[in-house]
């Protein structure tokens, strides 16, 4: 009688492997995504239709709820962070940091050459509907909003790269300290550290070192950026818990069991 031993360790290691990769998908794709649309700036306020709040926090510095595009989508990133550093470690965190940042700036040469392309005439005519008017450039708009500038790119993968390091370590020291128990702690406690630096950090290089903003511009926006993460990063918590649940349902509470306490000695990866 064959044993069956060969076939349940390569099927747990094909559910590994599948369970990585779906993940690195995730936290790729949304980081992409958050960093292309995060040159736009939104006002919660004048969703609702109120204007800007214009909070006096201190003397000459009134706060409103503006962000930057990218935070809609950004505690999806975050999370996912989480939940790979829970069962592959910090090693794991930060060879798909590094892979994602890889992508992020292929993207934006890739962007930016596109831009370059001479636009053709029917385009730009077809584009010029009667209620933009006749004096709209689609290849001049299209031009404005991807091409970025160096500030925003070096901003975004600066921020981003020390954001995830950061978030890793942290995640990681809570852990240790911890154990299996208290996901909610070690999560929070990450992204309220690793946010914040990643808040002003992006804002301040692209925006002062590149740009015209002020300090004050940079604390204003900074601030409800990373308000609007930590908030939204409690709020998401009980997703950390389902994802226990469905990642224990499909790899069996035995395997699960042992990559999390591989991810905990840091050698899931090795």
């Amino acid at each position: 009688m064959l044993s069956t031993a060969p076939d349940i360790t390569s099927t747990l290691s094909k559910k590994r492997s599948r369970l990585l990769l779906v993940l690195t998908g995730i936290f790729l794709t949304n980081a992409l995504i958050a960093e292309i649309i995060g040159v736009k700036l939104f006002s919660a306020e004048m969703i609702f239709g109120l204007p800007p709040a214009q909070i006096p926090l201190f003397p000459g510095f009134a706060l409103s709820f503006t962000y930057t595009a990218g935070v809609v989508i950004w505690p999806v990133v975050f999370i996912t962070s989480d939940i790979i550093n829970e069962y592959f470690g910090p090693a794991g965190v930060k060879r798909i940091s590094v892979l994602t940042s890889i992508f992020i700036a292929y993207a934006f040469i890739i962007i930016y050459l596109v831009t370059t392309l001479p636009p053709a005439d029917f385009w730009i005519q077809v584009n010029q509907t009667p209620d933009v008017g006749k004096d709209f450039n689609i290849n001049t708009a299209f031009s404005k909003i991807f091409r970025q500038g160096l500030g925003i790119i070096l901003g975004s993968l600066t921020a981003f790269l020390i954001g995830q390091l950061l978030d890793a370590y942290v995640f990681h020291y809570i852990r240790r300290i911890t154990g299996s128990r208290k996901i909610w702690l070690r999560a929070t406690g990450s992204t309220l550290i690793s946010q914040f630096v990643d808040s002003f950090v992006v804002l301040y290089i692209a925006f002062y070192v590149f740009g015209p903003w002020t300090l004050s511009d940079i604390i204003k926006v900074g601030i409800n950026n990373y308000i609007y993460k930590f908030v939204v990063a409690i709020v998401l918590t009980p997703l950390l818990y389902l994802a226990h649940y469905w990642i224990d349902s499909y790899l069996g509470k035995r395997q699960s069991d042992q990559l999390l306490q591989e991810a905990e000695k840091g050698s899931s990866l090795k």
